[in-house]
């Protein structure tokens, strides 16, 4: 029961999108693809996801599936480029309706039903389906945002952004709907599979050294080493080292857009008449700026 993983890396998000496949029959799914995004210029590419495209073709696999662990704040999806190239499903969990709720008025998203139904899937917790001979098993991981999830297929659990490697942590947890006391109990979730488990994450920022960027590690090694919750560390220690690691973070860079086009499932927003497509910036007052211009 152990698939086939091969990543690409995406330096200028930090993200890691995976290709898994089922070596017995050669069905494939793609976890957190990325589309590429200029912001400065307005631009979007299909570099990342073309690259996907081109292994999955090469190695004569069959993509059945493109799996989101959750409404990503730092990259934008590229769930709409693999689903058009492949005709694959696109599935998310099934709280991504509260993401949507949130998020929609922010944006002023009228033609955001928030409802779930631009995903072809919302995956339960628990819930099971196959990829060929493997069988893919949602766990519901909240914390991050309340739609988080992980897939654990075979001998491999892609957690998203719910652990990092062990030198860089966990998610934050101070976005809308997150939580870090939920954060702790996704984490203790995950940290019960076997500990030889592989894991995948979503990101890495290559901790607090100069180590090459890596993304697998293992259950036993984020059990012994993981600077946020090492063996012992109890909920309410978590809690209060995560809420403070939280106050001095940055907003990320592509939060804005990235939100925008992921609770679309990768689509931009209608066009205007124009024909242009445009991205919302809302705008807010800070400190002594009572009023706007």
């Amino acid at each position: 029961m152990t698939p086939h993983v091969r990543a690409f890396f995406d330096k200028a998000t930090n993200t890691v999108s995976y290709l898994v496949a089922d070596p017995a029959t050669g069905r494939a799914a793609v976890i957190d693809p990325v589309l590429d995004y200029d912001a400065a210029a307005g631009e979007v590419d299909t570099r990342s996801t073309g690259a996907l495209l081109a292994a999955a073709t090469e190695a004569k696999l069959t993509i059945d599936w493109v799996l989101e662990t959750h409404i990503h704040a730092d990259h934008l999806s590229g769930a709409c480029i693999v689903k058009a190239h492949t005709g694959a499903r696109v599935g998310i969990g099934a709280r991504v309706r509260e993401v949507q709720r949130i998020f929609r008025p922010v944006f002023g998203a009228d033609d955001v039903v928030p409802d779930g139904r631009v995903f072809d899937h919302l995956f339960a917790d628990g819930e099971r389906i196959a990829l060929g001979s493997l069988t893919i098993e949602v766990l519901h991981t909240p914390g991050h945002t309340p739609a988080c999830v992980s897939y654990l297929i075979g001998d491999a659990v892609f957690v998203g952004d719910t652990l990092f490697m062990p030198d860089s942590g966990t998610a934050r947890a101070d976005f809308p709907g997150g939580d870090a006391a939920t954060l702790f109990r996704s984490v203790s979730h995950l940290l019960a599979l076997p500990g030889q488990t592989r894991v995948f994450v979503c990101h890495d920022y290559r901790g607090q050294g100069d180590r090459d960027f890596a993304w697998e590690t293992t259950i036993a090694a984020q059990r012994a080493g993981n600077i946020h919750v090492r063996d012992g560390t109890s909920e309410a220690e978590f809690v209060a080292l995560r809420e403070a690691r939280d106050a001095t973070l940055a907003t990320p860079a592509l939060l804005l857009p990235a939100i925008q086009v992921n609770m679309r499932a990768g689509h931009f927003p209608p066009a205007d008449a124009d024909g242009v497509r445009y991205l919302r910036v809302p705008v807010r007052a800070r400190g002594n700026a009572m009023t706007l211009p």
